[in-house]
This record gives C-alpha cells, structure tokens and sequence, in this order.
C-alpha cells in the first residue's frame, strides 16, 4: 500500500486535530494505493495459502445495526431464516487490503497482520457512515466540525468518488484496538474503497479525556497489539 501525498488532507487533518470541552479530538485521513509493495507480496502469499477454496469471509455486522428496523436485512447477505439478519462476506484480497492499510497507517506501533475478518464490517450505506461520524464529531467539536464538515466529505469525494466505492469499518475488541487506552470516549475507523480505482481513504479519529491526552503523541501507541 502506497501513501497518496494530499496537501487538502494534510489541511484537512491539522484542523482535526481539535480540543474542547476537557476533549481532544484526533483525526486523520489518509488516501492508500491499492499496488503492494513487495513486503505486502510475500505477506499476502501466505495470508491466501490456506484458503482450502474458500475465497469469501465472514464480516461482523456494524455495531449500531440496532439503530434500524429490527428486520433489516442486507442485500448482499447471506440466506438464512426470515427476519434474521446475517452477515455481509468479503473477499481475502480486499480483507489484505483492510489489513494492509491499518498497518501502513499505524506502523511501526502496530502490527495488524493477525487481524481476523470478524472484526471488520461493512456499512449498510454512505449517509449512514456520515451521519455516524457527524453525531461522533459534532457533539464534542460543535461549530469546529460544522465549519470542517462540507470541505472534509468533498476532499474525500475528490479522491475516491464516494458513490463508487464499499465502505468497511475496523471494530477490534479491546486487546486489539489501538485506541484502547485510558480516557478514549469513542473512536472509529473506516474504509472507503473504490475497487476501480484500486484505492482507499482510511478516515479514523479518536476522542481522549483531556486529563490522558497528553500521554500519547497523536496515533503513536507504545505497545503492539498482538
């Protein structure tokens, strides 16, 4: 995965960077070629060796699936009795892809390699994901976010055209989540990408109680998750 140099992400990042309220706000956005780099070769060689043919994984559904009809079901699930939702899968190569992107982002403080499918999902649709993270970011940023919030969606159109692209959210469990720290109120991460571009922009944020804020440097962590 190739780092995609952005001056308007660049911008756009800085003015993420926000602190209100006794709350820092940390926020990136970062656009990711989908051509691996020779390390990713030989890493994804042996992420697909022993697949026995079986290509598609299991995703977990989003966490806040809960907040639609209880009998929502997804297209793209697969069959199982009626009024139960299942599942979304997702091919390997585009799971390596996930996974590559976390550790391009998050190196040399984490290494995600290990990283199972059922702590991914997909997301049921881009407002859906929009009107999450404007919930998450305008409650503590207010005016901030609303100033932010227009350039921020374009930046990211301009790069993947939205309406193009699957959309995927990284939800770990404690041990594995690289916010897991002391004071973190919430935090998301997710993926656009659009497969004909081959590209991906990895938006994650974080939201730390003042008090722990100032013992981490931004997304530098000092221990490995796994």
């Amino acid at each position: 995965m190739k780092l995609l140099e952005s001056s308007c992400f660049e911008a756009i990042n800085n003015a993420l960077s926000i602190q209100t309220s006794g709350i820092t706000i940390f926020g990136r956005i970062e656009s990711y070629s989908c051509k691996m780099v020779a390390a990713e070769k030989v890493l994804y060689k042996r992420f697909t060796a022993d697949t026995h043919g079986h290509d598609l994984q299991a995703l977990s559904p989003p966490q806040t699936l809960a907040d639609f009809s209880p009998n929502f079901r997804r297209n793209n699930s697969q069959s199982g009795d009626e009024g139960i939702t299942l599942c979304d899968t997702i091919s390997r190569k585009t799971l390596f892809y996930l996974i590559a992107t976390l550790n391009a982002s998050f190196e040399p403080d984490y290494d995600f390699s290990e990283a199972k499918s059922h702590e991914f999902s997909k997301e049921p649709s881009l407002q859906w994901v929009m009107n999450s993270i404007h919930s998450n970011l305008s409650a503590l940023a207010g005016d901030q976010y609303q100033v932010l919030r227009q350039p921020l969606w374009s930046a990211v159109d301009d790069e993947v055209n939205l309406p193009e692209c699957d959309i995927y959210s990284y939800n770990p469990d404690l041990s594995s989540d690289p916010f897991g720290e002391p004071g973190c109120l919430w935090s998301f991460n997710y993926f656009f990408y659009n497969k004909k571009l081959k590209r991906i922009v990895f938006f994650t944020s974080r939201a730390v109680n003042s008090l722990y804020a100032g013992e981490t440097s931004d997304f530098s962590m000092e221990e490995d998750v796994y």
